[in-house]
Parts: C-alpha cells; structure tokens; sequence
C-alpha cells in the first residue's frame, strides 16, 4: 500500500502528518476538523499552505458528472456512522457540512451494524429536513448501501433481532414506516471519500 500522508489544517496541532495515527489524534474531539490525505509529502505540504476547501474541491468537474463526484456542496448535511465490532455498540450522527456544527447524535446503542446506522442516519436526516421546511437541502452519505437501502424503503440487514438490540430494531421500524409514508426530496449524494478526504460527519475511528 502506498504511504500516505496527512494534512490536518484545523486541529488540535494543525501540520502535516506521515502517520494517520499520530494525525487521527489531532482531528479527534476537534469540532469541524479539517484534514486530507496526500499521495506524497511535496504535495500534502504545499496543501497545507492553502485554504481546506480548495483541496477538497480541487478535481475539475467532468462532463456529465452528478454533483457529488464533482464539487462539494457546503449548503448540506452530512451523516455518518461508528460501530464498535459487526455486531457491536453502533452510533450514527449529522452535521452542516460547512462548519462541521453537529445537529444531530443518536446512541451508542448495544448489537448493531455500521451499515444500520448509516441507514437510520439518511432517514433521521431526512425527517430533520422535513421538519425544518428544507426539502430540496442535500445529503451526503459515504455508504452505498445506505442510500440504497433508502431507495427501497427498507433496511435489508442480515442481523437479527435480540433483547439486547430492541432499540436499534424499534428505531429501524420507526424509520421503515417514516418512508412507507414521505415522499423523499432532498438528494441523497455519495462523499466522495477519495477525493474529498473523510466526511464531515466523520466519527474519526479509522
């Protein structure tokens, strides 16, 4: 695997970094933090002179290309999902993708999955939005299944019910029967992870 290496602009220490763990302390806590990986030190170095998001949106758009793989749009929210173990306690949250500002943060909660919570993070969001009159505000999301998992109204999990998961499955059911009866308006976008740097929503476990 290539060397990365690691540019944390808004952080606890802000610098460039040649190791993620060294640079995943800086970010972790930080509110709104800032950072990307780099290909190569010259690179990461001269980023870190710059502004975050000229780097983050540096790629020219491509003909043809939605919106998600081309710029990022800051006027959004961002979801993300953490899970200790598959199963295991798994948490999800929002925030305004400009600022990081957290809006939402549900768990952590016993006996779940990563792509759960990713799950119930989109519908959370979506009724958010609903509820505060923004129907056409976008959602970025970094998991494929996911989005669509949302498409089809149901959350196609493999993980079966137990005690110790009823929250988890009481939250799906609640979110199953939210789509069964909203109509969905706000774009559902993929973070472009490997362009972008992680997504604001970010739990900073990797």
């Amino acid at each position: 695997m290539a060397k990365k290496f690691y540019v944390v602009w808004e952080g606890h220490t802000p610098g460039v970094y040649d190791d993620w763990a060294d640079a995943k302390r800086q970010v972790d806590g930080f509110p709104a933090a800032k950072y990307k990986s780099f290909l190569n030190k010259a690179e990461a170095e001269q980023a870190f002179k710059g502004n975050y998001w000229a780097h983050v949106q540096k790629s020219a758009p491509q003909k043809s290309a939605p919106p998600s793989a081309t710029a990022i749009l800051r006027d959004s929210l961002s979801v993300d999902a953490a899970c200790s173990g598959n199963p295991g306690p798994m948490e999800y949250r929002g925030v305004y993708t400009a600022t990081g500002q957290e809006l939402f943060r549900i768990g952590p909660l016993d006996d779940g999955t990563n792509n759960i919570g990713e799950f119930l993070a989109i519908v959370h969001a979506l009724a958010l939005l609903q509820k505060e009159g923004k129907p056409s505000l976008p959602i970025y999301t970094d998991s494929r299944n996911a989005i669509l998992w949302v498409k089809a109204k149901k959350c196609r999990t493999k993980l079966e019910r137990s005690g110790r998961n009823n929250k988890i499955f009481e939250l799906i059911d609640r979110a199953e029967k939210w789509l069964a009866v909203n109509k969905v308006t706000n774009p559902i976008l993929k973070w472009e992870t490997e362009a972008w740097g992680e997504i604001p929503a970010d739990f900073g476990r990797k």
